[in-house]
This record gives C-alpha cells, structure tokens and sequence, in this order.
C-alpha cells in the first residue's frame, strides 16, 4: 500500500526532474512584454545594420582580391552606397510579366524577407542584461526544441524562392526554382543530422542549454565532423557560391529571380543576407559556444569578460568570421556543375553523417558508463570500447579511401590508355605533330619502294 501511495510521488520528481533539463536555461520571468516588444526592434535594427555592412564588406574584399577599389563614392569609405542603391530600388517602376500569378509573385519575396526574422528570434546575443531596470536575457525568446523552428522556419522560407520561380510565368526561373527545391531537400536533411551530435553532447535542443553546455569546451572540437558538414550545408542553403544553382548566372540568366526588380529584387536581397546571417548565428551557437568570449579572454579576472553586454560583442565577432567566410568562398571558388552538387549531398555528406551520429552516440553511451570501463586523461573520461571502435573505424575509413583512389586510379588509366614515348610522324601518311613529354623518331633517308605496290597489284590481276 505504502509502495502504491509513493507511486505519484516518484513519477511526479520523475517529471519535475526532466522538466528542469529540458526547459530553457534563460529566465524570461523579469521580462514584461513591453521588453520583448523593444528586444525584437532591437534584433531587427541589428539585422538591418548588419545587412548594409556586410554587403559594403562583400563588395570591398571582393573589389581587393579582384585588384579594384569597390564602392568609394558615397559616404566615407563608400559606406553608404548599399544604402543609396537601396533607395535606388524602392523609387524604381515594378514591372510585372503578362503571364505571372499577381497573388503569388507578390507573396514569394514576402514570405523570404521575413521568415529569416523569425530564425533569428531564438539566438542568444548575450547572456543576462540589464536593460530598462530589468535583468533579462538578450534573447527574444527560447523554447525546448528551438533548433527544430529554426530548421523548420528555413524549410518555410525556402518557399519563397519556389513559388518565385514558379508565379513568375517563365522558363528560367521554374527552373531556379526547380533546382532550388531540389537543393534544399538534399541539404536540410545533411544539416538536421549534423546537428544531432550537438544535440547528444548538450542533451537538450535549447539554444540556452546548448550554450551553457560549452561553458568547458566549445562543440567545434569534439563535434568537428559535424561541424565540417554543418559549413558546407549552410553555403549550400544560402544559395551561395560555389552552390548559387538556384541563381546560376551563367545558365538561367537570374534563376527565381529573373523577372524581378525594383523593391520585390530588394527583398529578394535582404532575405538572401539576413539568412546569412540566421546560418551564421546558428553555427555560433551550436558549435563555437554563442556569446561566450574564447577561453584565453574568458578566464580573465574571473570571466569578467564573459558577462553583460561583452556577450553581444563576442556573439557579433564570430558572426563576421563567417560572413568573411562567405565573401572568401564568392571570390575563390567557380560554380559546381548541378548534378555534382546533388551527388556530393546524397552519395558522401547523407551517409558520412550517419555514420557519424552513430558513432558520437556510442561515444556518449560510453561515456555515461553505459559500455563499462573508461580512462581520465586531462579531466575528462574517454570510454575504452568507444576509443577502440573509433580506432577500428579510422582503419576501415583510411583502407577505402586507399581502395576508392585505387579504383579511381583504374578507371582513369582505362580511360586514357598510355601514350608512347616515341611515335613516328609520318606513321599513317601524313606529318604528326608530338604531344607534350613525346619525342619524334627520326624518319628513315630511304626511300619507300615501289616495286612492292606493283608487285602486289600484279599479284591481283593474276
């Protein structure tokens, strides 16, 4: 009876306990809604700022590395000319094609522009603030499955670019769209498994847990892998080069985008750069601890460095080592082929990552005491069963990339049969010019016979 009665009780404790690990970590209870009202005002000038710089940013690095000045004539530094090109836009003519759907052509650059917003909402900029006589975390908002409406707002996003493609009426951009479509299936699904490995190692999908779980180490080291295909899905979910197939200048013309101008390109443009940095932020936050300074400066007069508004600077900071990353890759590296792009995601990035969220899983499992013994090196404990089949799957990787480029060497030396050192020019009657690394054999003074031919046609005739 007494066993019956504590029943309750014990699932009760059961449930306050996982509540407790699972509920965000910032404390929302001083914030009236007036303060999130000015928070989210506050996200949005900081993403419209940003915007304007970074595109400033873009046009300038790419400008050096082209061996050219870049904008230089409005405002200092030309600092100013996004903005004029900006105003450019919204005082031009907005032309419509004959053939577009009015509802939806107006709806796509909408639905783009604003859904990148919404990503941003959960991302903490800092850590607990004192703002307008409130303690109150420079986040608007935080739930237990943050991350999921972050990837679920970029599916919703993606809509954008394919009723764009669509609405429009024309050949190009249904192909963008197309592509696009096709773009985002292949890399939402490489980027939602890269995210499972931060999620085993925080035990919660809070973006507030998440950060406060990487108070000793960043995930970037134990979750590199991860990490790696995390950066390649996020260019690739920005349309960005080398992956713009959405856009692809140099086949459609445009892509999605073709029959837009005026302020509906405008907004084509800030979604476009507000995704940037959406991807960006969440990059931060699962992987390079969020606001937190890095761990030389953090350990500073007792992490004095690591509260208040410093959040917001370190946050901002690591923000522009990615948008950096973004304008390196622009100027650097041509457009991939399309079926390369989809061939790459399905065939290495899908598999590799599954590989590897089972193997950080077994990791974890090791490391919980799930897989018996383990060893301390450094104040942490490595599971031994879970180092030995890191091991075994080192040597089983390392022995089929050795057997992949043995196969590829195969194929390619079937492909290319080998060429002869030495070759004869005049060998079927007329001269042949060498190929690079071949040599010309010397061509005999004697002069061919004749009488053989005529020979042989007596020989014919009978």
């Amino acid at each position: 009876m007494s066993t019956l009665t504590a029943l309750p009780e014990l699932v009760s404790v059961a449930s306050l306990a996982t509540a407790s690990v699972d509920n965000p970590k910032a404390d929302f209870s001083d914030t009236p809604f007036w303060l999130s009202v000015v928070k989210a005002l506050f996200i949005f000038v900081y993403l419209l700022i940003s915007t304007l710089l970074v595109i400033w940013f873009e046009r300038r690095v790419i400008g050096r590395m082209q061996q050219r000045p870049g904008p230089n004539r409005n405002g200092p530094f030309g600092l100013l000319q996004t903005l004029a090109d900006g105003m450019k836009s919204m005082l031009k003519e907005d032309v419509r094609p004959k053939a577009a759907d009015v509802f939806v052509f107006t709806l796509a650059p909408l639905i783009t522009a604003t859904m990148c917003f919404v990503s941003f909402s959960i991302m903490p900029l800092a850590g607990e603030v004192r703002l307008f006589g409130h303690d109150t975390p420079l986040q608007l908002t935080d739930t237990p499955v943050a991350v999921l409406l972050v990837l679920a707002v970029a599916g919703v996003g993606i809509y954008g670019v394919v009723l764009a493609g669509w609405s429009s009426g024309s050949t190009y951009p249904l192909m963008g769209g197309l592509r696009a479509t096709a773009q985002m299936i292949s890399y939402e699904i490489a980027m939602g498994l890269s995210l499972v490995a931060v999620f085993l190692y925080a035990g919660s999908m809070s973006t507030s847990q998440i950060v406060a779980a990487q108070s000793d180490l960043w995930f970037v080291i134990p979750a590199f892998f991860s990490f790696f295909v995390f950066v390649i899905t996020m260019v690739g979910e920005t349309n960005r080069l080398p992956f713009d197939l959405a856009e692809g200048e140099g086949e459609l013309t445009g892509g999605f985008h073709t029959e837009y101008g005026s302020m509906r390109f405008a907004m084509f443009f800030l979604g476009e750069y507000i995704n940037m940095f959406t991807v960006a932020a969440l990059a931060t936050t699962m992987f390079l601890g969020g606001p937190a300074a890095p761990p030389g400066i953090a350990a500073i007069n007792d992490g004095m460095f690591n509260e208040g508004w410093w959040g917001l600077l370190w946050f901002t900071a690591k923000l522009w080592v990615f948008m950096f990353f973004f304008v390196w890759l622009r100027g650097s590296l041509p457009r991939v082929r399309y079926d390369q792009f989809m061939r790459f995601g399905w065939k290495f990035l899908i598999p590799a990552t599954l590989a590897w969220v089972v193997l950080v899983a077994f990791f974890r499992a090791g490391q919980n005491g799930w897989l018996g013994g383990s060893v301390d090196f450094a104040g942490r404990r490595f599971p031994l069963i879970s180092l030995g089949l890191v091991g075994v799957i080192a040597v089983l990787a390392l022995f089929g990339g050795w057997m992949w480029d043995r196969r590829a060497e195969a194929k390619e030396a079937a492909a290319h049969p080998s060429v002869p050192d030495e070759i004869d020019p005049y060998a079927g009657g007329h001269p042949v010019p060498p190929l690079p690394g071949q040599r010309l054999r010397e061509p005999s003074l004697a002069a061919p016979s004749l009488t053989s031919d005529s020979e042989t046609k007596e020989a014919v005739r009978g």
